[in-house]
């Protein structure tokens, strides 16, 4: 009888310390994982969404970020084993993510959202509470925030644009007359330009491919 109510008592402190386990990792969980998608959101919806317009890259944004986040998190507080780590690593690494039609700028705005996945999940400071961990996460996603911005901004450096037009004047298309082009390409398109670059010529058709540069 004795040894089945100690068995019983056992049974409950396992019981409740897992529990009690379990809630401080949820609780932390939860802390971080709002900081982070707080940073994404920002990053995302008022730096990088009023510059380019693209909405149908939130959902890419906002999903690497999120199984970012709970990877590493897992990763962190989950002991695994050697070869089980290499099977992950192994099984990510098969995938590729296709982006013939994603610019270098949306691939670097990718990077910085798993990048804040990352450092949320994974930044520790040995004899810290959890909530002071999290406002150091929070300040560094601020940083990487700022520095988008002020790198998008116009504050640091004329912000410039491209197009790419199909032009007919061949006779134009001449190094020692780049000059006359710029300013007959001004006048066409009412676009500023103060650069070309040649792409294609087609002399059967008598056109040209060309890049213009133009400061917005």
């Amino acid at each position: 009888m004795l040894a089945t109510i100690l068995l019983q008592i056992a049974d409950e402190s396992v019981v409740t310390s897992g529990f009690d386990a379990l809630m401080k990792i949820g609780g932390k969980l939860g802390l971080r994982f709002l900081v982070d998608l707080a940073s994404v959101f920002v990053l995302i919806r008022l730096v990088y969404f009023p510059i380019y317009k693209r909405r149908e890259l939130f959902f890419t944004y906002f999903i690497f970020n999120i199984v970012i986040f709970l990877i590493c998190f897992l990763l962190n507080k989950v002991d695994l084993s050697m070869g089980a780590a290499f099977g992950l690593f192994a099984v990510f690494s098969m995938l590729r993510y296709r982006t013939e039609d994603i610019s270098m700028k949306d691939m670097t705005y990718l990077f910085l959202v798993i990048a804040m996945g990352l450092i949320s999940a994974v930044t520790k400071i040995k004899g810290t509470e959890d909530y002071i961990e999290c406002l150091f996460v929070g300040a560094i996603n601020i940083v990487i925030i700022l520095v988008a911005y002020l790198l998008e901004s116009t504050m640091l450096m004329k912000k410039e644009g491209t197009k790419v037009i199909i032009y007919e004047n061949i006779n134009l298309i001449s190094t020692d007359r780049e000059a006359e082009l710029i300013e007959d390409i001004k006048k066409r398109t009412g676009v500023n330009v103060h650069r070309i670059t040649i792409q294609k010529i087609d002399f059967l058709r008598d056109s040209a491919q060309i890049k213009i540069f133009y400061f917005e």
